[in-house]
């Protein structure tokens, strides 16, 4: 994925005070996700929320393993201000690490839960993460997670191609490349899955507005610098209009991936065999 790392950063940290009024969505999919662990035996003495915002799922994790610590970590600094300042309980509070998820500093073999919502699509290296969260779990350990696929804002990233050949809507990474690169990390038995979420609203102003005060605007490397014009805003309006539902809204199309693994221990991903292609291809019986 190419991210444009320090401006997702920056619209992360501006987006941090107001973040909570407009999450709707991404609240909704952590609930999901919390409650996959109902179903999960594993009784943590320590729980990494891996991008963990403003922290509303931080507190959740809190409530869930009280006798955990639970560490809450972001790229963007006021998102563990305010992570640390809003979830603290009268016994206890998180302790919040601003840091980037491809280095985590934290000692190897450390954690026993790694929980991440809507976080991974931000990281420009996912093979480095993932080989990461392995280094940091102990053996055993579950990673569980969340992201978003390539389906998500179709809508606006194709009005936008009917205006401008420059990318207005950062790439997303597939349910199986996730997989892949977990296996590739020596993460065990991960099982993927994938829904799509609709949201509607009633002009193209209000997606671009709520998309602006989640901090999820266009990092995209090689995006077009400066404001969008008002000619460009007409042209992106009139595009949109195609998708017009007959109930008056505007459809925004959100493809959400939930992700699982179990850490291996230290050989695991060292014990994999390799066979070349070659040697499974069928060959010809030889004629005597």
């Amino acid at each position: 994925m190419a991210i444009d790392k320090q401006r997702a950063r920056r619209t992360f940290s501006q987006a941090a005070v107001h973040y909570d009024d407009v999450a709707v969505l991404q609240r909704d999919i952590g609930q999901r996700l919390l409650a996959r662990l109902e179903y999960v035996r594993l009784k943590p003495a320590c729980v990494l929320d891996l991008g963990c915002g403003t922290g509303e799922h931080t507190a959740a994790l809190l409530q869930r393993y009280p006798y955990a610590k639970v560490i809450g970590l972001d790229f963007a600094q006021p998102m563990v201000q305010q992570t640390c300042r809003q979830r603290v309980r009268w016994w206890r509070q998180v302790q919040g690490i601003c840091a980037d998820f491809e280095q985590l500093p934290l000692a190897a073999h450390s954690v026993d839960l790694v929980f991440s919502n809507a976080a991974l699509q931000w990281c420009c290296d996912l093979r480095a993460v993932c080989a990461e969260i392995q280094r940091v779990l102990r053996p055993g350990g579950l990673v569980l997670f969340t992201s978003f696929g390539p389906d998500t804002l179709l809508e606006l990233r194709q009005a936008w191609l009917k205006n401008d050949t420059q990318p207005h809507v950062h790439a997303f990474l597939d349910m199986h490349d996730y997989g892949d690169q977990l296996l590739q990390a020596g993460l065990l038995d991960p099982v993927m899955d994938c829904e799509r979420i609709t949201m509607t609203y009633p002009q193209v102003t209000d997606i671009l507005r709520e998309l602006k005060l989640l901090g999820a605007t266009n990092a995209a490397p090689e995006r077009r610098r400066g404001l969008t014009g008002r000619a460009q805003l007409q042209g992106l309006t009139t595009a949109y209009e195609a998708y017009r539902r007959t109930d008056g809204q505007l459809p925004v199309t959100y493809e959400v991936i939930y992700g699982h693994a179990w850490a291996g221990d230290a050989t695991s991903a060292q014990s994999e065999v390799r066979v070349p292609l070659d040697t499974m291809r069928l060959r010809k019986p030889a004629i005597s």
